[in-house]
Formats: C-alpha cells, sequence, structure tokens
C-alpha cells in the first residue's frame, strides 16, 4: 500500500461522517480504537494526523480525537468501543481485530477500518465494492501472506521439514491463517505444528515446545500482539537455537 493512498483513505474516511454531523457539535470527536499498543502505532497515527490535514482538519483545532488502545488484549475490544460511543464519538477508525469487535456494538455509528485480511471473508463487508451498513475501509490483505511466509523459510532452509506457526487464539483470524499455511506446508511435504500465544506469559511454554519438538523453523502469525512483542520473539527464538 502506498502512502499516498493510505492517506487519501483516511482524509476521505475522516470527511465522510464530520460533514454530516459538523452541526450536531463545533468540534466533531473521531474515535481511534486499536488492538494494539500507542507506541506500536505511532507511525500509523502520524499518518492518521497527516490524513486529516489533507482533507482540512487539525486535531486540537477542528476535530479532536479520542485513542483507545487493547495492547493486545481482545477482549478488551468491545468495552473499549462502548467507552468511545458513550463519548459520542462521530466516526470510529479502526485496525482489523478492533473492527470486527466494534462492528457489533456500534451498530450505527460509521467504522472505518485497515485490515489485514480478507474483509468479506472475515465478516466486515458485504462485498468489497459495495461495503454495505456502516462499515468501509481498506484491506492489505497480509493475512492471505501467511502461506508465502512459509514457502519464503523452505526456500532458505530446505532442509527443515518441521515447522512451528505461532498463532494467537483470540485473533479472529488465526483458524484463517492456519488452513491456508497448513495447506501449504502440505503441499511442500512439510510437517506443520501449531503453537498459541496470547500473552507475553506464553512464550515461555512456546519455546520450550519448539525446543522439545526439535522444530528448524518458526512461522509467526500475522497478529498486532506479535508486532509488539517482535524484539521479545527474535530474543527468544535466539536463545533457543543456541
Amino acid at each position: 500500500m502506498k502512502r499516498r493512498e493510505f492517506i487519501s483513505v483516511l482524509g476521505a474516511a475522516a470527511s465522510w461522517p464530520l460533514a454530516a454531523r459538523a452541526q450536531q457539535r463545533s468540534v466533531p470527536m473521531i474515535g481511534f480504537l486499536s488492538g494494539a499498543s500507542a507506541w506500536e502505532y505511532a507511525r500509523v497515527v502520524a499518518a492518521f494526523r497527516d490524513g486529516l490535514k489533507e482533507a482540512g482538519y487539525v486535531e486540537g483545532r477542528d476535530v479532536t480525537v479520542e485513542y483507545r488502545w487493547a495492547e493486545g488484549h481482545y477482549e478488551r475490544l468491545s468495552a473499549l468501543t462502548e467507552d468511545l460511543l458513550s463519548h459520542q464519538v462521530a466516526v470510529i477508525v479502526a485496525n482489523g481485530p478492533a473492527a470486527l469487535a466494534a462492528q457489533s456494538v456500534a451498530t450505527s455509528t460509521p467504522i472505518v477500518f485497515v485490515t489485514a485480511a480478507d474483509p468479506v471473508a472475515t465478516g466486515l463487508v458485504t462485498s468489497l465494492n459495495r461495503p454495505g451498513r456502516n462499515l468501509t475501509g481498506l484491506t492489505l490483505l497480509s493475512v492471505e501472506l501467511a502461506p508465502k511466509k512459509l514457502q519464503m523459510l523452505h526456500e532458505l532452509v530446505p532442509i527443515v521439514k518441521d515447522f512451528g506457526l505461532l498463532l494467537n487464539p483470540t485473533n479472529r483470524n488465526a483458524n484463517s491463517q492456519l488452513t491456508q499455511t497448513d495447506a501449504a506446508a502440505r503441499g511442500l511435504g512439510l510437517q506443520l505444528h501449531v503453537l498459541h500465544a496470547k500473552s507475553e506469559r506464553d512464550f515461555d511454554t512456546v519455546f520450550s515446545e519448539i525446543a522439545r519438538l526439535q522444530l528448524g523453523a518458526l512461522v509467526i502469525g500475522t497478529d498486532g500482539f506479535f508486532n509488539s512483542q517482535s524484539e521479545q520473539l527474535v530474543d527468544d527464538a535466539r536463545r533457543c537455537a543456541r
């Protein structure tokens, strides 16, 4: 995804509900909802603010933004959505896991999402050209790239036949990633072992299991929590490989 396309979508998304509700409040409010952490999304927030500026909205002057972060605890997203609605936000901007949780709570407030998965397959929208309901947004389709990660690792270490796949069981895209990656593994004649982690406490168990099974490589699923813990995962993998 090009930066200009990203900014254009966010700018248009911000303009859509704000113009309609401008008469209801002097300074409209946007809800920014994410399943990740604030530090991890710093560049995304910067791009979001750039998009607002290009659409003619400066945060703190023309609009206010309420930020809510689940920090990898997806079970908090519904409550965070309700909190945003209590502030009467005009629109909610959300990442994939947040949008999936918010859609059942914010049934009339517009939701603009950025997701790594197929939004039709996950139930966010009815179709790509006609989203329907109160949701719209864009997809990076990086969940569908999970099998490619396995294929690339296989090319790098062709002698390895046993691979691990790390998934967050609380992520609604986990089953899709498993299905596609498992199909790719069988096609390559590889053995895939599924490992689960939904918090930092699970990492010790995961890498103990990797050592016990003598897995030669690990595919890390697409997940905001894993992104926020990338340095920890790399350190644990290095220790496990010694």
